[in-house]
């Protein structure tokens, strides 16, 4: 009979004892939470409720496992308690792990409530997730050294290498050297300010915002929902666009190929109208000039202002619909068109040698028009 009872009450007092510990644990958490709703840590903390269970049993076992009488245990005392000695390590880190995240994420969530700036919002976002991840590995390798040196044969391995460490460290920089390069680049991205989570950038003629920085690689989703991966040193080495840095106010433009006759002072005015009915202008800015000119066409450039990127990408798009259908209703005469007409005759001489002149009436150029400043609506550059 004994042998039968003492295993059970070995085993079985560790796995209630266990349950026990994890119900109080999560019952001082939930209660700590309802108090402090300030707080989120309390509420993080919960989802570390199992591995710490894993923990404790493993813990328990391991003390009074060759306890339990059994035969086969005392057969297998080394294999069991090496067995048991890599399970408490390996959720021993994975506990660690989960509080260290937990304590970051509370640690973010309290700085983005009271953040006003959503620029450094998602700066210290990007040195989070990248403080996370350098976290983890330090945790993992330490777990993955710990359960090797658990084993005999590997601690003599481990003074061979070290005997060869300057020839083995030489070797292993020449061959990681890439690798080694994008980790740096990490820590400069996350540090440096370069670029962070969110910020719209254009990489490669490829328009996106930042989705995921790693220490060695970033993705870029791209409107259409593409993700572009490509390694950190990119960013360290090669010029690219950063539509968030200093600010997320943009300036668009939106370039009209026309004929010569267009109204290009009831095209300002239009344009005008246009913006005070568009939801994504944001009301800084905004001009319409001629800024070239060829035989058979003008280039019409109209100027509109946004506070980010999406919406600067919609408010091109809405005047650049609205002005062309506007024209084609009203005045389809201003759209390009091909010339096929005979070119006009030079008029004749006058006794003097001077060339004569038309006695047409002669419009005032609309493109000079002014606004209500008394200065045209042209726009920079």
């Amino acid at each position: 009979m004994e042998n039968v009872l003492r295993p059970l009450t070995v085993l079985g007092g560790a796995v209630v004892l266990t349950l026990l510990l994890g119900w109080v644990v999560d019952l001082a958490l939930r209660r700590a939470d309802a108090r402090h709703p300030e707080t989120p840590l309390w509420g993080l903390l919960r989802p570390c409720r199992l591995p710490l269970q894993v923990v404790l049993l493993t813990a328990l076992l391991r003390a009074t496992y060759h306890e339990t009488g059994w035969w086969a245990v005392d057969d297998h005392q080394a294999g069991i308690g090496q067995l048991l000695t890599l399970v408490l390590i390996a959720t021993g880190a994975w506990l660690i792990v989960r509080i260290v995240s937990a304590a970051v994420e509370s640690t973010y969530a309290r700085y983005a409530t009271a953040a006003r700036d959503r620029a450094k919002l998602r700066r210290v976002r990007t040195q989070v997730t990248l403080i996370m991840r350098i976290v983890t590995a330090v945790v993992v390798v330490v777990a993955v050294a710990s359960i090797l040196l658990t084993f005999p044969g590997m601690r003599t391995i481990g003074t061979s290498m070290l005997a060869s460490a300057g020839i083995i460290g030489i070797v292993a920089g020449v061959a990681a050297q890439s690798t080694l390069g994008n980790l740096f680049a990490g820590f400069q991205i996350a540090f440096g300010d370069m670029v962070r989570i969110g910020d719209t950038v254009v990489v490669d003629g490829e328009w996106g915002v930042v989705e995921e920085v790693t220490l060695t690689f970033l993705a870029v989703r791209t409107w259409d929902e593409r993700r572009i991966t490509m390694p950190v040193s990119y960013f360290t080495s090669k010029p690219f666009e950063n539509w968030s840095r200093g600010g997320v106010q943009m300036t668009g433009t939106v370039f009209l190929q026309l004929d010569h006759t267009a109204p290009v002072r009831l095209m300002r005015e239009k344009l005008h109208e246009i913006l005070q009915d568009c939801a994504a202008w944001d009301g800084r800015d905004w001009s319409l000039a001629v800024t070239d000119t060829t035989p058979s066409t003008i280039e019409v450039r109209a100027v509109v202002t946004a506070k980010d990127a999406d919406d600067i990408w919609t408010a091109r798009c809405a005047v650049r619909e609205q002005l062309i259908a506007w024209l084609t209703d009203e005045h389809p005469y201003a759209l390009p068109r091909i010339a096929t007409a005979q070119a006009a005759e030079l008029p004749a001489q006058g006794r003097n040698g001077a060339v004569g002149r038309s006695e047409a009436h002669h419009e005032p150029d609309p493109a000079v028009t002014e606004n209500a400043d008394g200065d045209p609506r042209t726009g920079r550059g």
